[in-house]
């Protein structure tokens, strides 16, 4: 019986007092939920003059310079994420020495003095389908701004996704997802274990339009409100043969998500790249929440009006909707260590300071990460 029906029944009479009675609570808790389901429902758009909030909060002008460098010029560092523990802060990061990716780990006091503490995620056997490539991102981590960048358990282990293959070479052959985890402490360097297959893959049979050739960099968050159904949310860049002019873009890169509610199986969301832009990349996301609004920075490169690379961010109130910042960059070349690139976002704050680590390349191709800050540092 319809809602109006029955305060028509009521309004007649035909029912009991006892009967109006329940039917007036019965009215009161659907119009009460209506009213909650109205009040829970998020905005699509982020205002202007939110955005401009935003970036004032998490502009970072001031280059400190580079925290860890590659022992020679055979090896190269790339895509930090930092995360604390204790008293201490500790950095998972990547390392190419021409084989592929390895992830590794290091550890500071002051989050601009770092010690390398050795690998986390190491080549294997090149039969398996990531014996050459392991890049490691950590997941479920606390993205409040300026909370406590503490790495979560689920199901007691501590999670990392990463981006795997077994050819040889910067990015080479086909790069998929998987998922590795470990009972042992974080703050420890030791080999993770590793799930047996990728979660995803660029031959998946759902495998859309934008990401049907490679799978890069993933970012896993828990979805504490269930905004999209699921407890858990990964945020993944990828390429895939799109066209545009009749022209194939085989190596433009897009963001797009997927949903898990065991960390084991994901399926994709969202038929479209969440984030993107109409040529060059857009890449390796990475979420905090500042206030209300969730934050994903990541970064651009090779786009028409803007030149190199750099770190950018979009905001969302409901984790599937988001809003691209259109103004200043947030990182991009300025130094002699980050001419070539500067790029590859990792942004913590702590003790009113905002640090935003990215990947720097200079023109003789040397690659070490670095850290702007949103105040000068001695």
């Amino acid at each position: 019986m319809k809602k109006d029906n029955l305060q028509y029944y009521a309004n007649k009479g035909i029912f009991s007092q006892r009967s109006r009675i329940k039917l007036s609570y019965l009215l009161f808790l659907l119009l009460g939920s209506s009213l909650l389901g109205l009040a829970q429902q998020k905005p699509k758009v982020v205002s202007e003059a939110t955005m401009k909030s935003l970036y004032e909060e998490i502009k970072t002008p001031y280059k400190y310079g580079l925290v860890i460098t590659p022992t020679d010029n055979t090896q190269k560092m790339d895509c930090p994420t930092v995360f604390r523990k204790g008293k201490k802060w500790y950095m998972t990061y990547l390392t190419f020495g021409g084989r592929g990716y390895e992830t590794w780990l290091a550890k500071s006091n002051d989050l601009l003095n770092w010690t390398s503490l050795g690998r986390i995620m190491s080549f294997t056997d090149s039969t398996q389908w990531d014996g050459n490539q392991k890049a490691g991102y950590l997941a479920l981590q606390d993205y409040t701004w300026g909370g406590s960048y503490r790495l979560n358990t689920y199901q007691n282990k501590y999670w990392m996704s990463y981006f795997g293959g077994n050819a040889t070479g910067y990015e080479a052959g086909d790069l998929s997802i998987g998922m590795a985890y470990t009972a042992k402490d974080p703050r420890t360097a030791h080999e993770w274990q590793r799930l047996a297959a990728p979660v995803l893959t660029a031959k998946d049979k759902d495998t859309r339009w934008w990401e049907n050739r490679k799978l890069f960099k993933s970012t896993v968050i828990e979805d504490k409100e269930r905004l999209t159904g699921h407890p858990f949310v990964m945020y993944y860049n990828a390429n895939g043969d799109s066209a545009v002019n009749n022209k194939k873009t085989r190596w433009y890169e897009r963001i797009g998500m997927a949903v898990s509610d065991d960390m084991h199986t994901w399926k994709r969301m969202i038929d479209d790249p969440i984030v993107h832009h109409p040529v060059g990349i857009t890449g390796d996301p990475l979420i905090q929440k500042i206030g209300d609004v969730y934050v994903m920075f990541y970064f651009g490169a090779f786009w028409k009006d803007r030149k190199g690379s750099f770190n950018r961010f979009a905001a969302s109130y409901n984790l599937t909707d988001w809003t691209d910042w259109t103004g200043d960059n947030l990182v991009e070349s300025s130094e002699p260590y980050d001419d070539l690139y500067a790029h590859k976002s990792c942004v913590v704050k702590h003790k009113g300071v905002v640090y935003h680590f990215y990947c720097a390349v200079n023109k003789a191709d040397q690659r070490g990460i670095a850290v702007a800050t949103s105040k000068i540092m001695k």
